[in-house]
């Protein structure tokens, strides 16, 4: 059968199914009648073969069993399927539920940005109607107040006239429309964060309400009553328990306790206590995130009122980038309340699911059923077998895990929940919580655990045969399969809140071993060249230095100062007398030259004329 024509067929089948349980008055969702009808074909009990081809008979057949299995009002697995299915379609993890709570306010807001992101105003009248638009964004966007409230709207007019006077459209409508879409945001942080400021200074905030302390009253209030719910769900699964391990060891009573469906309603708890975990787990990091966000809100005004303490002018780079932060803080206090209002109904709503218990286990019957019974709580169980443990020696093939070997121990997936994959096994169907520190057994990449020592040896004698057991139990009770995580064996009913996790739980354990290492200090003659310089500007200026140097004259002086510091020594020829012998004696004397000048001092006559007469000696005659 084609795809198409297969689709077609199951869809017809889910919609029939659906309208015969109107008929009797009971209104079942699609996804639920959709989930029963894979259950119910699951079924080998039920004789149906996903290799053919479904006849007219077996779809009537599927059709009949469906409505059967979807009026049993009394029936805690269908309550359990229900809850199931009312989880998957409700919760989100806290990432995707504010990425859908943002994208959900981003399409409310849409319509009221396009009229200002397209407008054309131009006269007086429009541009009016455009700043009280600006005016209705900026509160419909950050939450404080209704835009119909006059109050609200004149104190946030006078903000955003602030920091935005109406004088300045004229520039706004000249952006293109993408910076109007990002001014527009911009301005309604800015506003926002003025309006916090002005609260807090007691001369403003009209209709802000009070979300730091509305939420430290609310976070204890809804962990209480998550707490107080899960401890009751623990104390009936507890009890459940100790009867059906007192039923597991002696078969006789097991007929009689039959019509009860103990374990059915075992499921029933246990898939509940897992849901309030997962809840609780939201709310206890809500808390730590309000209590982180409280300390920066009393930071971030405590630094605006320093800023603007005492000044009247304050520049906008520096009072603006806090505004925007506390726009941003709050909106995420908006956020934390509206994720805790989900938390709060989604535990509210998964109550009801629990209502067969009281028709079926009244206390005077429990009471009856307990005679003689010791109830353990999970812990007490662990503790009892604390110090038994797997011998690595008995096990050459096998590869065992324990929390001193291990450096993520904690955070490995375990199979089937954490719960005794042989105690569900042996004893068809009950759930026995397993202790980690007997053992994780490694069996093809997954990770099991074990209640008993004795447990775990019989499981890894032959871990397949006990694994196909487990998975013909879940194919007789579908809802198993989402309570035990057998996900990738039935991938067909992989909840849609699961699918996209089913790769990311596999963890890969990390083994922890003591080692040293020893290395010889100087294993190989060492290769460094002291001389080599990588720098050119290092070797640049040693080639300065040489140039230099050879240019350069060394001298050295001794002084009266430090003459005696040093021992010096020296060496010289002792002087003597010599004398030389000549030929003959001479000597030689010039005359000394004398020149007479007359006639200087003029005459009778006009011209000057002088006489010079020579009378110097000639040298012959001295």
């Amino acid at each position: 059968m084609p795809p198409t024509q297969a689709e077609s067929v199951i869809k017809n089948i889910i919609r029939e199914i659906g309208q015969e349980c109107a008929a009797h008055g009971e209104i079942v969702s699609e996804t639920v009648v959709a989930f029963m009808v894979k259950a119910v074909v699951l079924d080998p009990s039920n004789g149906f073969n996903t290799d053919r081809t479904l006849m007219k008979g077996d779809v009537q057949k599927l059709v009949k069993l469906c409505v059967t299995r979807l009026l049993d009002s009394k029936n805690p697995s269908l309550d359990t399927i229900k809850m199931q299915v009312y989880f998957d379609m409700n919760y989100t993890s806290r990432e995707e539920f504010l990425e859908e709570h943002h994208r959900v306010l981003e399409s409310r807001l849409s319509s009221v940005s396009r009229e200002i992101t397209d407008s054309r105003a131009c006269v007086r009248e429009e541009l009016e109607s455009l700043y009280r638009k600006i005016v209705s964004y900026v509160l419909l966007r950050s939450g404080l107040g209704s835009p119909t409230d006059i109050k609200i709207v004149r104190e946030a007019t006078a903000a955003l006239q602030s920091v935005f006077p109406q004088a300045e459209l004229g520039t706004f409508l000249t952006l293109s429309k993408k910076d109007r879409e990002r001014q527009l945001k911009e301005l309604t942080m800015i506003v926002t964060g003025i309006r916090l400021f002005n609260r807090d200074c007691g001369k403003g905030g009209e209709g802000i309400d009070d979300l730091p302390a509305i939420l430290q009253e609310a976070i204890p209030a809804t962990t209480q009553h998550v707490d107080s719910q899960l401890e009751v769900v623990q104390d009936q699964a507890y009890r459940y328990t100790a009867i059906l391990e007192k039923v597991a060891k002696n078969p006789l009573l097991s007929q009689e306790l039959q019509p009860y469906m103990l374990k059915e309603a075992l499921y029933n708890v246990r898939q509940y206590e897992f849901f309030l975990q997962i809840i609780l787990s939201d709310i206890i990091t809500c808390a730590q995130e309000v209590e982180m966000m409280i300390k920066q809100l009393g930071a971030q005004l405590e630094q605006l009122k320093f800023t603007v303490k005492s000044k009247t002018a304050v520049p906008t780079s520096q009072v603006f980038p806090i505004f925007i932060a506390l726009s941003n803080l709050w909106t995420s206090f908006q956020d934390e309340t509206v994720l805790i209002n989900i938390l709060s109904n989604l535990t509210t709503h998964l109550e009801p699911f629990l209502g067969t218990h009281e028709l079926f286990f009244p206390e005077k019957v429990m009471q009856a059923l307990l005679d003689g019974v010791t109830v353990k709580t999970d812990v007490c169980r662990m503790k009892e077998h604390i110090e038994e443990r797997v011998n690595l020696a008995d096990f050459r093939k096998l590869e065992w895990l324990f929390p001193e070997t291990t450096a993520n121990f904690d955070k490995l997936l375990i199979q089937y929940r954490g719960f005794c994959a042989y105690t569900f096994a042996t004893t068809d169907g009950l759930l026995l919580p397993g202790n980690p520190a007997i053992g994780i057994l490694k069996h093809k990449e997954k990770y099991y655990t074990f209640n008993t020592r004795d447990a775990a040896y019989s499981f890894a004698e032959n871990p397949e045969n006990y694994i196909d057991k487990i998975r013909e139990k879940a194919k007789k009770n579908a809802e198993l399969i989402q309570l035990l995580e057998l996900h990738q064996q039935f991938e067909t009913l992989i909840p849609n809140s699961q699918m996209k996790e089913v790769d990311k739980h596999y963890i890969k354990p990390i083994a922890k071993c003591e080692s040293s290492t020893q290395t010889d200090t100087h294993l190989l003659p060492p290769t460094i060249v002291r001389s080599y310089e990588w720098n050119e500007w290092e070797l640049r200026r040693k080639a300065i230095k040489l140039a230099n140097l050879r240019r350069k004259v060394t001298h050295s002086v001794q002084t009266d100062l430090s003459h005696m510091r040093r021992e010096n020594c020296s060496q010289v020829y002792p002087s003597k007398d010599a004398s030389t012998q000549s030929m003959r004696e001479a000597s030689s004397q010039v005359p000394r030259p004398q020149i007479y000048v007359a006639g200087f001092r003029g005459g009778h006559t006009k011209t000057t004329s002088e006489v010079k007469v020579n009378l110097t000696r000639a040298i012959d005659e001295t």
